[in-house]
């Protein structure tokens, strides 16, 4: 059996936001929320923790050490037991993270278009947030960021690593390049890096951390976006050889928010869900061709090109000529894209459409957005 083969009855059976922000007859795909069973693994450590009234709070590094584990096996990345540590949600860590290494008031570079808490995490608490567009072809613009770091008050970036939404893969030329253009300018390096299991087969993730140039670098990264485990809140922070003095110096409760149950599930996720999550990732490139082959064939005015990072594809709906996209296909067609605004307020013609769905739906999804068309012509 396929991992994405749920039925439709099935998934609206859930409560998360995924499947009841919107009406029934609203086929979701918008937020990164998988339509999968949970890993049996996973269930099982759930399981057995239940049975025994395991429900008080987290102890031991076995969650860190699970990461590093797997950072040696599938990435050849050898990390200390002291550069890794447990915290809350990724995005809660990297607040805890900034609020470390930066001083209100001061510069955050972000890459847009770029994963909505980003802007978030850094205007919304006392940050400036400072904007760097990708490059046309969705890669990073070095002499860009190389501008922006040069600001006196800018002193940290913030990366998407893959990136969120575009599936970009960053490259060790890359990441090297930018870790150096950040040391040269007295710039932290802060990396999102929760995808980074979610990787087109034949396509190698570079950690942050495995690149020379960027041991001043500090990850933040969990099993919650590869695995599906968004509903168990479980965080690590994981600096580079010569950032283990920002762990020291992160905020108290910063590594107090780690759920027992989410560092359980998170950790069997890690030593037992290896084969699933490439399982996933054989699907979600298949998805992204059926994807690109479906709006070739039914809605030709959009554009996609498919990437080999993540779950989420990012289509350009400019030549449909529609004042906003996610608003006409949410209205007319009935289904739920995130808006590309969200991401940048430049790119409010784009859509993210998740495809960690079925083929089935993902199908139908296409369908009705040329039914919508055609009903806006006619």
């Amino acid at each position: 059996m396929t991992i994405f083969s749920l039925t439709e009855d099935e998934l609206r059976q859930r409560q998360s936001l995924k499947w009841r922000t919107y009406d029934p007859d609203v086929l979701p795909l918008w937020v990164a929320e998988m339509d999968t069973a949970v890993i049996p693994a996973v269930r099982r450590a759930l399981e057995e923790a239940l049975d025994n009234g395991d429900t008080g709070y987290p102890h031991g590094t076995g969650y860190a050490d699970a990461y590093r584990a797997t950072a040696s096996s599938r990435w050849g990345l050898e990390l200390a037991s002291d550069q890794v540590r447990r915290g809350g949600d990724v995005m809660n860590a990297v607040l805890c993270v900034l609020e470390a290494v930066t001083n209100p008031g001061e510069g955050v570079v972000i890459t847009a278009p770029v994963y909505r808490p980003f802007w978030q995490v850094t205007g919304g608490y006392r940050r400036r947030t400072v904007p760097v567009p990708l490059s046309p072809a969705g890669r990073l613009d070095l002499d860009a960021l190389a501008e922006a770091f040069a600001a006196d008050d800018v002193t940290a970036f913030l990366l998407c690593s893959p990136h969120n939404p575009t599936g970009t893969v960053h490259t060790a030329e890359e990441l090297a390049a930018v870790a150096e253009l950040c040391d040269a300018n007295g710039v932290r390096l802060i990396v999102d890096e929760i995808h980074a299991w979610l990787v087109d087969p034949g396509t190698t993730f570079v950690p942050t951390l495995s690149v020379p140039a960027a041991q001043r670098a500090v990850v933040v990264v969990s099993a919650g976006k590869a695995w599906n485990l968004a509903a168990f809140k479980a965080g690590l922070y994981v600096a580079g050889r010569d950032a283990v003095d920002v762990l020291d110096a992160l905020p108290p409760l910063a590594g107090q928010s780690t759920g027992h149950l989410g560092s359980i599930a998170h950790t069997a996720a890690l030593r037992h869900g290896q084969e699933w999550v490439d399982q996933v990732c054989v699907e979600v490139a298949a998805n992204k061709q059926l994807l690109s082959d479906l709006l070739h064939n039914l809605v030709p005015g959009a554009r996609y090109t498919p990437q080999p990072g993540t779950y989420l594809a990012w289509v350009d709906c400019t030549e449909l000529g529609l004042a906003l996209p996610v608003r006409h296909f949410l209205e007319t067609g009935r289904v739920a894209f995130s808006p590309g605004r969200d991401f940048s307020p430049a790119h409010a013609q784009f859509v993210r459409i998740n495809l960690a769905a079925s083929p089935a739906l993902i199908t139908r999804a296409v369908e009705r957005m040329a039914s919508s068309l055609r009903r806006q012509a006619a």
